[in-house]
């Protein structure tokens, strides 16, 4: 045992595996994770191993050695969860190594990363600082202690060859005993939306995971899915969801069904026998709306509530007073949020989690986007941003989404800064926008818009921070919400000289404006936005942000539906009244009878008036005395999951341009067979 000791196997495991697991607590208690939970046996088997390992490595090493190893390593995993808790604080998502790009923005803005730590995250240190205090005052004492109760007189000779017979017999236990964590169905949370045993081979969903197996876990599985594919997903058939509908709405599948009977790629025909069997949303006292008129969608930067205020921005209270106004709309963050979101709704798809999306699959191709909707309708469209492509690839992406034109902000000739504490001005950006589309309205346009003069930084001076200033001079405001709103009073103002510009063109009339947030201002803290808005921002309420529709000539409406910009597209195109597969998009036409009353989260959380349901904890909150069945819930998140996983596949296999092109193909073959079947009737009757 003496000898046992003395090569410090035992007593590194015993303080690596205490050690890690205060911080697991910790961490758990920080982030308002429940300690009561069966997933604590398993992340406390998880430590022993990792700590098992660990220890059998350093025990090879001196003693003092192996003392300065021990320190580093809980240093750096008490950093990593420090980093992990501000990351989820200013992000909203965890920080996975499938989305290094975005470490790129937390460096631009490290300042306002640091600032935005809350005080209780500092407490993560404590573990820390206890065992530098064991080093310093009790290791030595004990040692002393244990080598005069545990005297032996004769010493293993074998001593290396025990160590590590002992190590592989303790690693098996612990192996199978983890093993039976992730795959017994009683160690698992019931309404759990992703199972543990799926979340170890791939760890697609960063809350969860940390929730089911630790914080220090979820370093070595992120890293392994790095070099491990995503494990294949479900072969869906039709179920009790997607079922025929009798609808007006006439599709015709001959195609399509051919396709699936000669197509041998299974994973492919996941998809196809998912979407055919899905609901066709039927027309709609809604459809055709706004057919043949002009469309601008503004996705606007960092853009909450606050905005809704007539006397400080008229011109976004005018669209919002006097359009269609949906009050219980959110835009869910995820990795890479702005460009993520972006293309959500362009496509009606959600993004891969723990992937930045957007760039990643850049090359992809979407018939079924909004672009490509309105260019079929004859419509001239393009897109625009006033920044470069530093964070996103968007001349690429827009470009391959069928924007028949792409202008960033050197394409445009407006002046903008490189610093990262300065943004162009939405104001130049409108300008620059209008005297491109304006010049020509002989034909119907469809313009994309993406802002960028809100972003933050809020907590520095900036030009656009400090421009309007005077609007909240005299308030109680802290000097970062101040900062923020000056630059939504650039914003406002470039809504005012888009007004301006198609009234004097004498389009207003024609013209459909859309507007909505791409994600909450994440560079101030909630109690910083409480200071403005008094609803509670907790159950992912920060994430609420503004969403319009307007034209005009249309009555004002307040819809209380919850909604994202996962329905952006199906829903404007049933308003325009395009030629669409409804069955194309995971998110619902908002004016549908059967429309999904329900916004998910990115990590499949979701909400209603009456529910909100956490995927990270499996808790269920209610807002009234409505109640849902354990069944009921259960159902739901198969429903959203299965429609987040075959986004997933439909973006990882470039679904929609395969589907494109093979019934393309197939529509070319049948007319060439008609065409000669026609031929030869001809010279047969001649």
């Amino acid at each position: 045992m003496k000898k046992l000791l003395n090569n410090n196997l035992i007593k590194n495991y015993l303080i690596l595996t205490i050690s890690l697991f205060s911080l697991e607590i910790s961490f758990r208690l920080i982030s308002g994770i429940s300690i009561f939970n069966i997933a604590l046996l398993r992340i406390f088997i998880g430590i022993s191993i990792i700590s098992l390992i660990i220890s059998f490595i350093l025990s090879w090493m001196s003693k003092k050695h192996s003392k300065y190893f021990v320190i580093f390593i809980f240093l750096a995993c008490t950093i990593y969860t420090f980093f992990q808790l501000g990351f989820n604080n200013f992000i909203g998502v965890y920080a996975s190594f499938n989305t290094s790009s975005q470490l790129g923005a937390v460096i631009d803005y490290i300042r306002e990363f640091l600032l935005s730590f809350l005080p209780k995250f500092y407490l993560i240190f404590i573990p820390f600082i206890l065992l530098v205090l064991y080093y310093i005052f009790l290791d030595k004492y004990l040692v002393l202690k244990l080598n005069k109760k545990f005297v032996l007189k004769h010493e293993f000779q074998y001593e290396p060859l025990v160590r590590t017979t002992v190590t592989i017999i303790a690693m098996v236990i612990l192996m199978l005993g983890y093993k039976y964590t992730i795959t017994n169905e009683s160690m698992q949370d019931k309404l759990q939306t992703v199972s543990n045993e799926k979340l170890f081979k791939y760890p697609s969903v960063g809350s969860i995971v940390i929730n089911q197996f630790g914080v220090i876990p979820y370093i070595f599985l992120d890293i392994k899915s790095l070099y491990v594919e995503a494990p294949d997903t479900y072969i869906f058939e039709a179920t009790d969801d997607n079922i025929v509908y009798e609808v007006n709405r006439e599709i015709d599948d001959t195609l399509w069904e051919e396709l699936i009977a000669n197509e041998s790629d299974n994973e492919l025909n996941s998809i196809s026998n998912y979407l055919i069997n899905s609901q066709i949303t039927d027309y709609n006292e809604y459809t055709g709306l706004f057919e043949g008129k002009n469309l601008i969608v503004i996705m606007m930067e960092s853009v909450n509530d606050i905005i809704i205020n007539k006397e400080l921005y008229p011109n976004f209270y005018k669209l919002y007073s006097e359009g269609l106004a949906f009050t219980n709309n959110y835009s869910p963050r995820n990795s890479c949020a702005t460009g993520n979101n972006e293309f959500s709704a362009m496509t009606g798809l959600y993004s891969i989690q723990n992937s930045c999306t957007a760039n990643v699959y850049r090359k992809n191709e979407y018939y079924a986007s909004i672009f490509n909707l309105f260019n079929n309708k004859g419509y001239k469209t393009s897109s625009m941003h006033d920044y470069t492509e530093s964070y996103y690839y968007r001349r690429t992406i827009h470009t391959n989404m069928g924007s028949m034109a792409y202008y960033g902000v050197q394409d445009l000739g407006i002046p903008y800064y490189t610093e990262y504490k300065n943004w162009a001005s939405d104001e130049d950006f409108m300008t620059a926008a209008m005297d491109i589309t304006l010049t020509d309205t002989s034909e119907p346009f469809m313009l994309w818009l993406t802002t960028v003069s809100s972003h933050q930084p809020y907590n520095i001076s900036s030009v656009e921070g400090d421009k309007y200033l005077s609007i909240t001079e005299g308030s109680d405001y802290s000097m970062d919400l101040r900062r923020y709103m000056s630059k939504l009073k650039t914003l406002d103002n470039a809504l005012g000289i888009l007004l301006d510009r198609l009234t004097e063109e004498e389009i207003l009339d024609d013209t459909v404006i859309v507007l909505f947030g791409d994600h909450y201002p994440y560079g101030l803290k909630d109690a910083t936005i409480n200071e403005v808005l008094d609803y509670n921002l907790d159950d992912y309420e920060s994430e609420r942000v503004p969403f319009v529709i307007y034209n005009s000539e249309i009555t004002s409406q307040k819809i209380d539906l919850y909604t994202s910009y996962i329905n952006l597209t199906p829903t404007l195109a049933n308003l325009f009244n395009l030629d669409y597969d409804p069955r194309l998009y995971m998110g619902y036409d908002l004016f549908s009878e059967d429309y999904w009353n329900i916004v998910t989260f990115s990590d499949g959380s979701w909400k209603n008036s009456s529910i909100y349901y956490n995927a990270a904890t499996s808790e269920v909150t209610y807002y009234d005395k409505e109640s849902y069945t354990l069944d009921e819930i259960k159902a739901i998140n198969e429903k959203i999951n299965n429609k987040m996983q075959i986004s997933s596949l439909i973006i990882k296999n470039n679904y929609y341009e395969y589907l494109s092109n093979a019934l393309k193909d197939l529509k070319d073959k049948k007319e060439i067979y008609a065409s000669v079947d026609t031929v030869q009737e001809n010279l047969l009757g001649g």
